[in-house]
């Protein structure tokens, strides 16, 4: 194939395809300017593999699985980053918006799969299987890890604020989840 064929084939595939592409990838990682790098990247690769993207049997579908693998890595590259104690969060403009000193402890003690299940499920609002897939883990494993984690921080933020004691903080642990998986379902 000509260099000029080729090159001609690949712009013909990347105009039909780029603006699909980037919808599926924008809903997956809920970033416009991310989902644009990842997709940017993906096609940069399937240019650079277009002798078999073009015989694959869905492209598009190449590119796309192609721009998530590149947002899971770059996850796990990010995941790594070590913070410095205390100089990692944002100093809110209103003090009264603030997180709950007692919360950011609490979450700073769970184990960090149980850190990244609550970032994804709940601040970032991802259903189970886009966690699942995110964190490479089972839907089942994502669940069980929101469940400890939530019972966790229900237990010591009670007990940080004096509320009730460890065995009535278990308790309302097992209530609350119990209400939290119920309306989750």
């Amino acid at each position: 194939m000509g260099v000029e064929r080729k090159q001609s084939e690949f712009t013909e595939f990347y105009q039909s395809t780029r603006d699909d592409c980037l919808r599926i990838v924008l809903v997956a990682v809920g970033d416009q300017a991310l989902a644009e790098d990842l997709v940017a990247e993906a096609f940069a690769r399937a240019w650079t593999a277009w002798r078999t993207v073009r015989r694959h049997p869905a492209p598009r579908a190449w590119v796309v699985r192609t721009a998530l693998n590149a947002h899971v890595s770059w996850w796990r590259r990010r995941r790594r980053e070590m913070p410095l104690e205390g100089h990692d969060l944002p100093v809110p403009a209103d003090p009264s918006s603030a997180l709950d000193t007692a919360v950011v402890a609490a979450l700073r003690r769970l184990p960090i799969r149980q850190r990244q299940v609550i970032a994804l499920r709940l601040l970032l609002d991802l259903d189970t299987e886009t966690t699942a897939q995110m964190l490479g883990i089972s839907p089942g494993t994502v669940s069980a890890h929101l469940h400890r984690a939530i019972a966790t921080l229900r237990g010591d933020i009670a007990l940080v604020h004096g509320r009730a004691s460890p065995h009535t903080a278990a308790t309302n642990q097992q209530r609350g989840v119990t209400r939290h998986m119920e309306a989750q379902a």
